[in-house]
């Protein structure tokens, strides 16, 4: 019967080692990246020279640079710090093709049939701290029968853990009494296995394997070890012991389900991540160019190889961006965005042209890349006949690829979040019967609801209106400095607020709208607000056409 092999692998000083690779300068000395928790900047990862000054993960950096003058902090960086762990991912491919990312600093391995290959799974870990090594990477690595007990294995076999602080653990006494101590924990002795900084389970033994190993090893919530080692549960083993149903009904079925997936009791499977798919090709130049008409005829090539990938795969470019190399060693980057995905160089290509003028070719441009690094799906239309076609376009006023490629021209030029368009909102008050959208990510609206009576073409925030406090429409008014006298009235049409929002400029309650043209033939929105008090009286609200 074979059984399945999991490899964990474990980067404990994957943000600071990722800060050394890349700025060679800071030397071997102490190094943090910090980030803020609670408003207060700690400690999130250290190099082992930061560790072996008595820094910790967690530690406020005041207390850390009182400890340690010398230490230097960068900043984290969790998305570069994921574009890190993702590149190992590649090299873990190595190994198996089954792989899956821990989040933040791990890796999670299927080598089920694989360990042969490398010589068994002793050499194979031997391969990896070699690997890791040569990368400037510290690793801890273990391999077990499920995920759990080889996450377990590569956190947790061979070291000391941070014991809860009950009162009554052994990091709670003092150096003195733990110099003292004849028996020591099966963690602290080492796990069956354990070399170096791997730890291996032999097959079918992951019970016996992971048994001396502390609660936390099950992936567990802190407040959850906490409270079990207050009961004296601290090994797995003391837990496993325990009734299940008791377990559950204290602390949730959490604590089971860790509990089986690490004994293999219920499966727990390794979904690696789809790699994702990268939309880009690459020219390069005998000699260097610098005339548009030469960049433009370098996009030519490569915008039909670009579309044919992107048509492969049923997506369409949403922004698209030209690398241009040059001979210095330089580069130039412009980009451009779509209002609709698109795979056709036809759409492309005018937008493209259109930022070739931004490019500083310098001396000379070697290489040109063009790279889809937005896209998104598109799906086939179906054609239908003239008089359809012709409904359609009627319904959607103008929408189509036209008005497409316009709102593209415009984005390159002025950005597309400039550029927005109306839809219906889903209310009766009259400023908010239409919200704004950006026109490059939504669609136009099919048609607007009819309202009940006519809206005046333009509004603007109520205007008092100097006329005297009765409800009924007065013959004459004041308002913006000038004397209206009274024509024609239409109303009123009563409109009440939400009450269930507080608008400010709604607290004078319910109004009466009415519809007055003036002597002079102004067509003006007027209205009267009972205000019961606050804020009552005639108010200007917007103007017909």
């Amino acid at each position: 019967m074979s059984h399945r092999r999991i490899l964990s692998l474990w980067f404990p000083r994957l943000g600071a080692e990722r800060v050394l690779r890349v700025h060679r300068g800071l030397g071997d000395g102490p190094l943090a990246v910090v980030a803020e928790r609670g408003n207060v900047p700690v400690l999130v990862s250290l190099t082992q020279a930061a560790e072996a000054e008595g820094l910790r993960p967690g530690q406020p950096v005041r207390d850390a640079q009182a400890m340690c003058p010398g230490l230097v902090t960068r900043p984290a960086d969790p998305e570069a710090e994921a574009d890190f762990l993702f590149a190992l991912r590649r090299w873990a491919g190595k190994f198996s093709p089954w792989i899956a990312e821990e989040p933040q600093d791990g890796l999670i391995v299927d080598l089920t049939g694989c360990a042969h290959l490398f010589g068994g799974e002793a050499p194979l870990l031997a391969q990896v701290e070699e690997d890791c090594a040569g990368l400037g990477l510290t690793v801890r690595s273990g391999i077990a029968d499920t995920v759990g007990a080889a996450w377990a294995l590569a956190r947790f076999a061979g070291r000391r853990p941070q014991a809860a602080r009950t009162g009554d653990a052994i990091d709670s006494e003092s150096p003195a009494t733990r110099s003292r101590a004849a028996r020591r924990r099966p963690w602290e002795r080492g796990a069956a296995g354990f070399s170096g900084h791997g730890a291996i389970a032999p097959p079918g033994q992951t019970r016996a394997a992971i048994g001396p190993l502390p609660v936390a090893a099950l992936r567990l919530a802190d407040e959850t070890v906490t409270e079990l080692a207050r009961l004296g549960l601290r090994r797995i083993d003391e837990l496993s012991g325990q009734p299940r149903a008791a377990l559950a009904r204290r602390f949730g079925t959490g604590l089971v389900r860790r509990l089986d997936q690490a004994l293999g009791v219920e499966p727990e499977p390794v979904s690696p991540a789809r790699p994702p798919a990268h939309f880009a090709v690459r020219l390069t130049l005998p000699e260097p160019i610098g005339l548009e008409d030469d960049l433009r005829a370098a996009i030519d090539r490569l915008l039909p190889q670009l579309c044919r990938r992107l048509a492969e795969k049923g997506r369409g470019a949403r922004r698209v961006r030209l690398h241009c190399v040059r001979a210095d060693r330089g580069v130039e980057r412009v980009e451009v965005g779509l209002a609709r995905p698109s795979a056709d160089p036809e759409r492309l290509r005018p937008l493209l042209a259109m930022k070739l003028a931004d490019i500083d070719a310098g001396f000379g441009i070697d290489a040109i890349r063009l790279e889809a690094h937005v896209t998104e799906p598109v799906h086939p239309v179906q054609h239908k006949g003239g008089h359809a076609v012709s409904g359609e376009m009627a319904q959607s006023r103008g929408a189509g690829p036209a008005m497409d490629d316009l709102v593209g021209r415009l984005g390159a030029r002025i950005g597309l979040e400039a550029i927005t368009r109306l839809h219906p909102a889903d209310s009766h008050i009259p400023e908010k019967t239409a919200t704004v959208l950006a026109a490059a990510w939504s669609e136009p609206a099919e048609r607007w609801p009819e309202p009940p009576v006519p809206r005046p073409l333009t509004l603007w925030r109520p205007e008092p209106v100097t006329a005297p406090d009765c409800p009924d429409v007065p013959g004459a008014f004041r308002w913006r400095g000038r004397l209206h006298a009274t024509g024609a009235t239409t109303g009123p049409e009563r409109i009440a607020p939400e009450w269930w929002l507080d608008e400010p400029d709604w607290r004078s309650g319910v109004r009466d709208y009415w519809r007055v043209t003036t002597a002079e033939g102004d067509r003006l929105w007027l209205f009267y607000a009972h205000g019961a008090g606050l804020s009552p009286g005639w108010f200007c609200h917007g103007r017909f056409a």
